[in-house]
């Protein structure tokens, strides 16, 4: 049956005479592209002549062979690419017109009075890219849209003049124009529905009372185009209609197959003579589904889904006079254009066809006997009621159209082109190389570009997108997702742009997957184009771990992201950058299988990124780890995650791991491969008897598969299975005086009677023309005194003119079989000083393609001289062989290239030797070097016969390495592990190379310490390993952070003595700097000198002038970066700020830009604080100043006679200030605690034992201490603290909670420090202030993450946590509980509000809306107490007047931090509980 998806019944018509099928019912007005304001149109004003404004293209579309980048919309059934002149100069002409048209239904058109309305828009919505699809029209086409252009006409009317007529007429047109586009091609539908034309032409405005109507002109016009400079011509033009007939025929017919759908192809960016239309089916038969493509057979077509509900769904359906009274008669397809014009037949009358009623004839369809070729040689085909599909067979994936092997690693390789522009250099990338290898086992894919040239090299670091597509096509699969793969197959397009911040350049990558190669490799082009930033040469770049959602629709996937990276470099040290990556990767899908279950979104998780330009050899490379699972599933813990999941098993990279129960799992070898999972082979199909190749068919054995390759003469049939001959003579290769027979596998030749010669060369001259052999010599014999060229081949020919079978080159001394066109006989060539081969023996007859067979005709007669045996098909060995000799113009072998040589049967030798540098090695069948057989020249060779053992991990691991080249070497420089003669890892390694050597364990894990640079004597590895110390460990987290084990260059590596400990001496290999340190390997004061500076002695002692400091890092990058933009920075470049003291400011800006973040001590970015608002964040130090002396003592001095006193921490001490009633007393404050070399930040009171707490973010400690005279701090954690900031006390249940910032954690311990508990360290960016409220037990706390801030609570022990507030929130600093109402309070520095909230979200209200920059807050009797950075001190705010009451200012301006309220004793009702807010 064939079903609309509308649910309606197509009538179908069965011809009397034929078992044609045809759909007649024309396609409806909800078929259309949605168009009207809910779809986001523009619509033209009203009128009779009117144009639309210019509609600017994202990108320019290409019309013919021309680039334009606007369009406009007339009212006269047009669009066009130049703006319109008045309508008298075309509306009423023919083609071509002067100017560039694609015309749906030109005609005079007025819709002034509301008759009608005209939409437009342009889009890349992907519902409506995906309805653009082309392939049934044009098979051939590799066209994916990437911008659509929708132009609706709805309920029309024609021009009529007010004196000819009565009153408006009722008839309307509604039709359709849709334009697709892509960078290279464009294609136009015009979509006329039922019922959607009902007049047909209109009348000329000057036609002096002459009864004329015009018919409207369909079609398209380049318009005038310029020749010789200055002068201009008609440009080709291409019409749809000649009449009225073929206009009233528009919705009855069309191009496509579907009546009332039209579809051209209209333009293309390298050649383009005139329009193509679209052609399907057979003449006289209509079939919704009669080409290639998996595309449904119903009425709603993947192309014509019914559009949603829109505001033109009520528009009128005005009834028609003149339309014909049989909408679903039976229409034939018309013949292809002739001579730019194209008319559609007169409908046949109905006596031609006998019809079916809807409910009485249904056609059942078997699709999969045409269209199995369309599928995977591993695929089967499935039959649907729609159409087909195809699907891998078990063992292999794909989308049935590609299907690889399962487990097996995967290989990419294609080109990468365009310019790039870095900074303002444009840098053209021509052709350059790109590779790819993927583990599929664990999901790690490598990607090397070579040859990028080194400005864009360093350039391109940060843009690993290029590499993600690989990681996405073959991640590593958690439980119920799928890689990209399995949806796209191996055809596909990525679209992305890359948006770089702070500078907005923009990258354009667009990647095309070309289909698997005949080694089953994937074949993907790469096109980059746009502006990247500038990076230093010798740049290092790091990129987090991320995550990444992707959003699946039909035959697109999208995803947008933001990413961050950081620079370091000698000029600059380290800088932080990101970018927004948007793309989306369409594919072509099967929607026939209705059981499968559509995709919505997976997540990507790229766990390592890894990326280096590699300058002496000029390769970028991206290593990227990468797993997909749905969107939210994370791992609760590693020891949960089996290795499968998390890529640690010991699989075989050609093995699949396949999860038991726990952590239990099984290797079981890929598809095409047989082992133990351990070690794993590849199945020689061919060899075995196992491949599906049939009669003249060759089999090629491929890493886990096989191919099919047809034998000469033969080429594949329509099942894409089987081998038939192909017809020569189709492509007339004979002379013109000559007729052609063709044969199986061959043709041959032969002269008209009258003419003499060898078929290919006729003549009626008694004195027989020259040969091809002739020919070919005599074209070699360039010389001017008819000798040849100096060591060029010349071919030898018999006294008939025919080659010799024996031809030899005089220079180079080899020989070998020709056959009778003079092409090498594979398996005959013979090396100078050795017997030449016997060209006339019948076993060395056949030839290596016998395709033609020469006759020669005398005057009466025509004798044949000779018909050759036919030939073996050539081997895989011969093919290699040949492809390496073949490739020189003059016969030579290539020099230095590695000739592999065959046996008589065209066999590989089981050892194989290279010619030029005496290497000697045992191959398999395959050609495969077996491991371990390598020899150098002049040792003795292996014994091949003896039975190969299964290759080990080292072995796996060297040959991996070594077969990565064409030609069998392995790549320049890189590293290939040594195996000794049983295949294990020898244990002292070294570097071809680098000359590094290293000492491993038996898995080829270097072990620590061992590493030696060039010209030193290496480690005695025999000798037991010691641990590795301190230094080592520091040393070796550097070291191994590359996957080659290299350092990552410009970090900075720190030298260990043999002993492991710290070299007294310590120097940056990138900046040149040296310092001394000490045992511990602290830097040490004032002996660091910069390069070209001799350094200091470490063996002395340095004195330190008290006067003088070394200028600091952050001054020296500032310093640098003033220089580099030649000392006047713009206010929008970025320099580095720096405290007095030399330090690196909390807060970091670009300028004097608001795009800010935070940074560590060391100037490094703190993750999740970039912000662009015009609040800078609220950075906190984690660096003390410097200190003061004398030093005052760490002991309590409280004040006296205070029962409420708050507490604010000030640096490096904690102020007291006590209060009058509600009031400030400034004149009894005083220091409660002096800290130096701390960084106060959160405080807390705890009224029982009247003792301070506070987190100490410089020495990364809690600490406490009593409020008594003289008490000194103690220390209650420090350990496993990053950025110890908020800080609550709950007093009643007797312990502490805390925030830390960096690792985004929130925990708790007893008041002691003991019982340490994790409480939350998920879904947290920027976690600052804490709250308890010990009577109901529940926390509160804000996360100020720049992208999501928000307030959230729980119970103290962890359980219930939820968002209580994150509408409105811009940088909550501030928290606080009010008692009296019972509401959470919060100070907000973005959104500079005070506001409350009941702790279920209701009863919000603000308190005061113009704050300045609250940090934190404490709520005592109806007021707020607040610290404010931008005045230094602290602030008071009445709750019920909502208005400021009065201030602190410190004596010393600095920030105030924490702040909490002491008291002589607990209280009850509104200070219960003591909270801190930080």
């Amino acid at each position: 049956m064939l079903y609309y998806k509308r649910g309606r019944l197509l009538a179908v018509c069965v011809l009397c005479w034929s078992c044609s099928v045809r759909v007649v019912t024309a396609i409806q007005r909800a078929d259309m592209f949605p168009y009207g304001s809910l779809s986001g149109d523009m619509i033209l004003a009203e009128g009779d002549d009117e144009t639309s404004r210019v509609l600017s293209l994202p990108r320019p579309v290409y019309f013919y062979d021309s680039l334009f980048s606007q369009l406009y919309v007339a009212t006269n059934g047009i669009v066009s690419a130049q703006d319109l002149p008045m309508e008298k100069q075309y509306v009423d002409d023919g083609f071509p017109t002067d100017f560039p048209v694609v015309a749906p239904f030109l005609a005079d058109i007025d819709t002034s009075g509301g008759r009608g309305q005209i939409y437009y828009r342009v889009t890349e919505t992907p519902s409506v890219l995906n309805r653009v699809e082309v392939h049934r029209g044009f098979p051939d086409a590799k066209f994916t849209p990437t911008h659509v252009v929708v132009a609706t006409w709805e309920n029309v009317a024609a021009y009529e003049e007010p004196t000819r007529t009565s009153g408006p007429s009722n008839k309307f047109n509604t039709f359709q124009a849709v334009i697709g586009y892509d960078e290279v091609d464009s294609y136009v539908l015009f979509l006329y529905p039922e019922g959607g034309l009902n007049f047909f032409g209109t009348r000329p405005k000057e036609s002096y009372n002459v009864e004329i109507e015009l018919p409207a002109r369909v079609g398209f016009s380049r318009g005038e185009v310029t020749y010789l400079i200055f002068s201009r011509t008609e440009g080709p033009h291409y019409s749809v209609t000649s009449d009225e007939q073929s206009v009233k025929n528009l919705y009855q017919v069309g191009n496509t197959g579907i009546p009332g759908v039209w579809l051209f192809h209209t333009g293309n960016r390298y050649s383009f003579d005139n329009i193509v239309p679209a052609s399907v089916g057979a003449k006289g038969c209509f079939l919704l589904q009669d080409e290639e493509d998996d595309y449904p057979l119903t009425g709603g077509d993947a192309e014509f889904q019914p559009a949603p509900a829109s505001d033109h769904s009520e528009a009128p359906q005005p009834a028609s006079p003149d339309a014909p009274s049989s909408p679903s008669e039976d229409v034939p397809h018309g013949s292809q254009p002739s001579n730019r014009q194209y008319a559609p037949p007169n409908p046949p009358e109905a006596s031609q066809c006998c019809y079916a009623a809807l409910n009485m004839f249904f056609f059942a369809f078997s699709f999969c006997p045409r269209f199995q070729q369309q599928c995977s040689q591993n695929a089967f085909c499935s039959d649907y009621a729609t159409g087909y599909c195809c699907h891998c067979r078990p063992g292999f994936y794909g989308n049935g159209r590609h299907c690889l092997p399962e487990g097996a690693p995967q290989r990419v390789s294609g080109k990468v082109s365009g310019t790039v522009t870095v900074g303002s250099t444009p840098v053209d990338l021509n052709n350059i190389d790109l590779h790819a290898y993927i583990v599929v086992g664990d999901g790690r894919a490598y990607t090397a570009i070579s040859e990028v040239p080194e400005p864009v090299g360093w350039a391109l670091m940060p843009v690993a997108p290029i590499g993600e597509l690989f990681g996405w096509l073959f991640a590593l699969e958690l439980p119920n997702s799928q890689a990209g793969f399995k949806i796209t197959g191996a055809e596909f397009t990525r679209r992305a742009e890359v948006i770089f911040y702070p500078g907005n350049q923009r990258l354009s990558i667009i990647q095309t997957g070309r289909g698997l190669d005949d080694h089953n490799h994937l074949t993907v082009d790469t096109v980059l184009s746009g502006s990247v930033p500038f990076l230093p040469p010798g740049a290092e770049v790091t990129m987090d771990p991320f995550k990444e959602t992707y959003q699946y629709y039909p035959s697109v996937a999208t995803s947008t992201s933001v990413r961050e990276y950081s620079v370091v470099s000698a000029d600059r040290g380290s800088e932080s950058f990101s970018f927004q990556l948007k793309q989306n990767i369409t594919y072509r899908d099967c929607r026939h299988d209705s059981s499968t279950t559509a995709l919505e979104t997976l997540q990507i998780t790229m766990e390592r990124v890894f990326v280096m330009y590699v300058k002496e050899e000029r390769i970028l490379r991206y290593a990227i780890t990468n797993k997909i699972s749905p969107v939210g599933v994370e791992p609760t813990g590693p020891e949960l995650v089996n290795p499968c999941y998390a890529g640690t098993h010991d699989c075989d990279t050609t093995a699949q791991c396949i999860p038991q129960e726990g952590q239990a799992f099984r290797c079981q070898c890929a598809t095409g491969y047989r082992g133990d999972g351990r070690n794993c082979y590849d199945i020689d199909e061919c060899a075995e008897g196992l491949s599906t190749c049939g009669a003249h068919a060759q089999c090629m054995n491929l890493p886990g598969s096989h191919r099919c390759q047809c034998q000469s003469g033969f080429e594949f049939g329509f099942d894409g299975r089987t081998c038939v001959d192909v017809d020569e003579c189709s492509s007339s290769p004979c002379h013109v005086d000559a007729r052609c027979i063709n044969g199986l596998g061959s043709f041959q030749c032969q002269c008209q009677a009258g003419f003499y010669g060898d078929g290919f060369y006729c003549s009626q001259q008694e004195v027989r023309p020259k040969s091809h052999c002739e020919q070919h010599r005599d074209s070699l014999q360039s010389g001017g005194d008819g000798r040849p060229s100096v060591g060029a081949f010349i071919p030898q020919c018999d006294s008939d003119g025919r080659y010799r079978l024996l031809q030899c080159h005089g220079s180079t001394g080899h020989c070998w079989c020709v056959d009778s066109r003079g092409q090498e006989r594979a398996g005959t060539r013979t090396p100078p000083g050795t017997a030449p081969k016997d060209c006339d023996r019948p076993g060395e007859m056949k030839t290596h393609r016998q395709k033609h067979t020469y006759f020669m005709e005398k005057k009466s007669d025509c004798l044949m001289k000779y018909l050759n045996e036919p030939e073996r098909p050539k081997t895989h060995c011969e093919h290699y062989r040949d492809s390496v000799q073949t490739t020189s113009p003059e016969g030579y072998p290539i020099t230095g290239a590695y000739v592999p040589q065959c046996d008589a049967n065209g066999q590989y030798i089981p050892l194989q030797c290279h010619g030029s540098t005496g290497h000697c090695w045992c191959v398999d069948t395959r050609g495969q070097e077996r491991a371990g057989t390598r020899t150098p020249p002049g040792t003795a060779t292996k014994d091949c016969d003896r039975p190969e053992r299964p290759k080990t991990h080292c072995e796996h691991h060297r040959d991996s390495v070594e077969t990565t080249g064409p030609e069998g070497y392995p790549i320049v420089g890189a590293y290939v592990p040594q195996c000794d003669a049983n295949g294990q890892y020898r244990s002292l390694q070294c570097h071809g190379s680098s000359g590094h050597c290293w000492c491993v364990d038996s898995r080829g894990q270097e072990r620590a310490g061992t590493r030696t640079p060039p010209g030193t004597a290496p480690k005695d590895c025999d000798k037991p390993e010691r641990p590795k110390t301190q230094c080592e460990q520091h040393r070796d987290s550097v070291q191994t952070t590359s996957p080659e084990g290299y350092p990552l260059f410009g970090a900075f590596v720190p030298q260990c003595d043999p002993n492991g400990q710290y070299s007294a001496q310590q120097c940056h290999s990138s900046t040149g700097h040296c310092w001394c340190v000490d045992g511990r390997g602290e830097e040490r004061a004032g002996t660091r000198t910069t390069a070209g500076i001799p350094p200091v002695n470490c063996d002395e002692s340095v004195p330190v002038v008290p006067t003088q400091r070394l200028e600091s890092v952050c001054e020296r990058w500032r310093s640098s970066l003033i220089e580099h933009y030649g000392g006047k920075p713009e206010p929008q470049q970025y320099l580095p700020q720096c405290e007095p003291d030399g330090q690196f400011s909390p807060v970091q800006c670009y300028g004097e830009t608001t795009y800010c973040w935070c940074v560590d001590q060391d100037g490094r970015e703190v993750p999740g604080t970039r912000s662009h608002d015009v609040v800078k964040p609220a950075c906190l130090p984690s660096a003390a100043p410097p200190t003061v002396r004398p030093l005052p003592r760490p002991d309590v001095t409280p004040p006296t006679n205070a029962d409420i006193t708050l507490l604010y921490a000030q640096g490096q001490k904690i102020g007291a200030l006590p209060l009058n009633g509600t009031r400030l007393d400034a004149t009894r404050a005083k220091t409660l605690l002096t800290l130096h070399g701390s960084i106060v930040v959160g405080i807390a009171y705890d009224c029982r034992e009247n003792r301070v707490y506070w987190t100490d973010l410089s020495a990364r400690t809690i600490n406490r201490a009593s409020m008594a005279p003289g008490a000194e701090p103690e220390i209650l954690i420090n350990t496993n603290l990053v950025s110890p900031e908020g800080l609550a006390v709950d007093v009643k249940r007797r312990l502490i909670f805390w925030v830390d910032s960096n690792p985004d954690m929130i925990e708790s311990a007893n008041l002691d420090g003991s019982g340490r508990r994790t409480l939350f360290d998920t879904d947290l960016v920027n976690p600052r202030a804490i709250i308890v409220v010990s009577s109901s037990g529940t926390l509160f706390w804000t996360d100020w993450n720049r992208e999501a801030p928000k307030i959230e609570s729980s119970s103290v022990d962890g359980q219930n946590r939820r968002v209580v507030v994150s509408d409105g929130v811009g940088l909550p600093n501030a928290l606080t509980f009010d008692s009296s109402s019972g509401q959470v309070c919060w100070a907000d520095a973005g959104t500079k509000r005070l506001e409350c909230v009941s702790p279920d979200g209701s009863g919000r209200r603000v308190i005061h809306s113009s704050l300045n920059y609250p940090f934190s807050m404490v709520y005592y009797r109806n007021h707020f107490y607040y610290t404010d950075w931008r005045r230094d001190g602290v602030i008071v705010v009445s709750k019920e007047s909502s208005q400021f009451t009065d201030e602190y200012l410190p004596d010393q301006r600095s920030h105030l931090y924490g702040i909490a309220i002491a008291t002589s004793q607990c209280l009850s009702g509104e200070i219960s509980v003591l909270l801190f807010t930080f």
